[in-house]
């Protein structure tokens, strides 16, 4: 058991560097194949030692061995997310086969906080081959009803283009397209719950930042990040959440 789970997490670390990977170059119109990792300030392609996750990151001090300028703490973070959700999910589901569908989303939230947390922007492609693969799932592994699937995808995209509409571009194109693919692993109940907590942890995190001058009063900052967040939790624990918050008002 113990045995299994970390090597979860290992695997899990090993595609969060590859989702960095996708993250940072799809938005640009880049291969994901070609060229290699490499520095992005002196272009030192990174040996197989340097792309060990999280460990070359700590050995190499968070610096290019070559240049020594500083390397983003976004990529260590990204992998130890990705492993640590990976292993994290039987322990929560159970070993079933919604798991899958777990580890297809945290795959997908992952690379949507990098490309959106780096450029501001939700890539259509990822979106497109990730609502392809959930839906695929959805159907193998239904929710019940086998309907919420469609009705939370649906639900997920209406709502945002509606709060987009009423805020006049408050809500990116990105974002309303995200939620559709959401609701369709998450279904009604849970996409109004991540989407909740999205904007909870946003109005939170974003005010704080203000307070100690992090981030500028009118400044956009990108949302991906908080509807990750709300999302994982919204998924793993939003039926307890649920439970709890209505006994806790009634």
């Amino acid at each position: 058991m113990v045995n299994l789970l970390i090597i979860l997490f290992l695997f899990g670390t090993i595609l969060g560097s590859f989702y960095n990977v996708v993250g940072l170059r799809v938005p640009e119109n880049q291969s994901i194949v070609k060229p290699r990792s490499h520095c992005k300030h002196c272009k030192h392609t990174l040996s197989y030692l340097e792309l060990i996750p999280i460990l070359s990151y700590v050995f190499l001090g968070g610096k290019c061995r070559r240049c020594k300028v500083s390397i983003s703490a976004l990529y260590p973070a990204a992998e130890l997310s990705t492993g640590t959700l990976f292993a994290a999910a039987p322990l929560i589901l159970g070993w079933t086969s919604e798991v899958i569908v777990a580890w297809t989303l945290v795959s997908l939230m992952v690379i949507i906080f990098v490309s959106d947390y780096k450029y501001m922007i939700i890539p259509n492609k990822v979106l497109l081959v990730f609502g392809v693969i959930l839906t695929a799932e959805r159907i193998l592994i239904p929710l019940s009803p086998w309907w919420d699937s469609l009705a939370g995808g649906i639900l997920g995209f209406l709502l945002l283009l509606f709060i987009a509409v009423i805020s006049k571009g408050g809500m990116g194109g990105g974002d309303i397209k995200l939620y559709s693919v959401i609701g369709i692993a998450l279904g009604v109940k849970l996409v109004l719950l991540s989407f909740f907590l999205a904007t909870l942890f946003g109005a939170f995190l974003g005010g704080t930042g203000m307070l100690i001058g992090v981030v500028k009063k009118g400044k956009p900052i990108p949302f991906g990040p908080f509807i990750g967040l709300g999302t994982i939790i919204a998924y793993f624990y939003g039926n307890e959440l649920i439970k709890w918050y209505f006994h806790a008002v009634l």
